[in-house]
């Protein structure tokens, strides 16, 4: 009994081609394989990345909303224009030390995270501007009234930081844990 290819191949180049094709197949199985490993990492890497991001923001927002930032704002201020020579002392604040640890990889959120990510993280550096300036602040040359607007704009900017933060928080909430989609580096922006 003769193989089907006998009269067109020879029993060795029938191995080979068998053999070839099993190659072949293996290298897709492997690729395959490889794609998914790197689609999972991938994932894993995302999450990472959003849980300690959402983390740093809900801390600094704990404490905004615990300080009743609003209501300590106000009474300060009342008291600059109110008390001669008052002005507090307004200490540094580093909010953001996760984010940039991570910045570099910042690349790998989602598109809709990225955007109200770095809006609130803009925003902190603002914050950190108005702290320098504050502290640079003469008060017997620019009064108690330009002084206790500038607290105020400073306080404006923490409620601010809250909103955006809140926003940040949101988007990424839709991204993370599989309680929404993570989109793909190639995909079109979905317009949210």
């Amino acid at each position: 009994m003769t193989a089907p290819l006998d009269q067109i191949l020879a029993p060795q180049a029938q191995s080979a081609m068998i053999a070839g094709l099993f190659l072949a197949a293996g290298w897709w199985v492997v690729a395959w394989q490889s794609r998914r490993r790197d689609i999972k990492q991938r994932a894993d890497r995302v999450r990472d990345v959003q849980r300690a991001i959402f983390a740093e923001i809900r801390a600094y927002l704990a404490v905004l909303q615990r300080d009743h930032i609003a209501e300590y704002g106000a009474e300060i201020a009342d008291r600059i224009r109110s008390e001669p020579g008052y002005f507090p002392v307004i200490p540094t604040e580093r909010n953001d030390a996760i984010f940039l640890a991570i910045v570099a990889e910042l690349h790998v959120l989602p598109r809709d995270t990225i955007d109200p990510v770095v809006l609130y993280y803009s925003q902190l550096n603002a914050i950190s501007a108005m702290i320098a300036d504050l502290r640079e602040l003469d008060l017997e040359r620019i009064g108690p009234k330009r002084a206790s607007a500038m607290y105020l704009d400073y306080i404006s900017l923490k409620l601010g930081a809250i909103e955006l933060g809140e926003a940040a928080m949101t988007a990424i909430k839709s991204n993370m844990d599989g309680t929404g989609r993570i989109s793909s580096p190639d995909e079109a922006p979905s317009g949210r």
